[in-house]
């Protein structure tokens, strides 16, 4: 563990360029959806959803529960990635249950698999406080995790990401935690998966002080909309909640070039069922109109 702690320090410059993914090179924003609502189908009516909607790609859960379980991915990874490429597709971002190198999660098997197979990027799973104990402590407590997973990946050519969630115990929901930890490591080490709907939540309308501090740390752009039924978080369509379409443009003019991933969290239903299936491909098509407006896109 040690050795991998040191890893940072004693690569070159190098080096270190030639062993993480080219990030900031990508010279198109790419779309991506997330396709957690889509669990049950099969890999290639995925890859057919998201070609006929226009993505470039997918962010799609590979994590316990989800479309593949830790314990599978080195057997079928491959088969997801190649249905994929199939329709013209890549796995944008793989949403994962990793958080620390550890033999438990799997991280080295999921992650080299993942990376050999050209994902250059995945979410990490979230750390909660205990807000019984000292909020600080267990903030540094983290610090030597990362550190660790940041150099495994960095070896392997893999870029972690975390979400900023909204919620008591987050870590990451205030925005300012986390991100004192991240800005000791360049972008393609270490970035956000920046959500807006998180962010507006917490901030209000400070979301855009938090959105100015992690601008050069924003390794991929979520969009999604939420409006609230008294104190309880809904999600709704794009466009039609708090988030303000200003933040597209706003992103844009940064000159964000990472991808860009539409989650549809309000749908409900069995993808299986025909009638829920054409709901979700109405949403697609809807939402992807929606964010496009935003970004100036149309």
């Amino acid at each position: 563990m040690t050795n991998r702690r040191n890893f940072l320090q004693s690569l070159s410059a190098t080096a270190l360029a030639s062993a993480l993914p080219v990030v900031a090179a990508e010279k198109k924003n790419k779309l991506c959806f997330f396709t957690k609502h889509l669990q049950g189908l099969s890999f290639d009516d995925i890859a057919s959803l998201g070609a006929e909607a226009g993505f470039d790609g997918v962010e799609s859960p590979i994590r316990p529960k989800g479309h593949i379980e830790p314990e599978k991915v080195v057997d079928e990874l491959p088969k997801y990635v190649e249905a994929l490429k199939k329709q013209n597709l890549e796995l944008m971002i793989m949403t994962s249950g990793i958080n620390e190198v550890s033999a438990e999660q799997r991280t080295e098997e999921i992650l080299r698999t993942a990376a050999k197979l050209g994902v250059k990027r995945f979410r990490m799973n979230y750390f909660k406080y205990d807000l019984k104990q000292p909020i600080w402590e267990q903030l540094q407590a983290v610090r030597p995790k990362i550190k660790d997973l940041v150099a495994l990946c960095a070896e392997i050519g893999i870029q972690p990401m975390f979400q900023n969630h909204s919620g008591q115990d987050y870590f990451g929901a205030a925005v300012w935690d986390i991100f004192s930890i991240m800005r000791e490591y360049p972008a393609a080490q270490f970035s956000f998966a920046f959500d807006i709907l998180h962010a507006t939540c917490e901030g209000g309308k400070s979301w855009p002080l938090e959105f100015n501090l992690v601008k050069d740390h924003i390794g991929a752009a979520y969009f999604k909309d939420f409006k609230w039924d008294g104190r309880k978080l809904v999600t709704v369509p794009l466009g039609e909640g708090q988030v303000d379409p200003a933040y597209g443009k706003m992103l844009m003019k940064t000159g964000y070039s990472g991808p860009i991933s539409l989650h549809l969290e309000y749908l409900e239903g069995k993808p299986t069922d025909p009638a829920v299936l054409m709901e979700f491909r109405e949403a697609h098509a809807r939402d992807v109109k929606t964010l496009k407006g935003w970004l100036g896109w149309a």
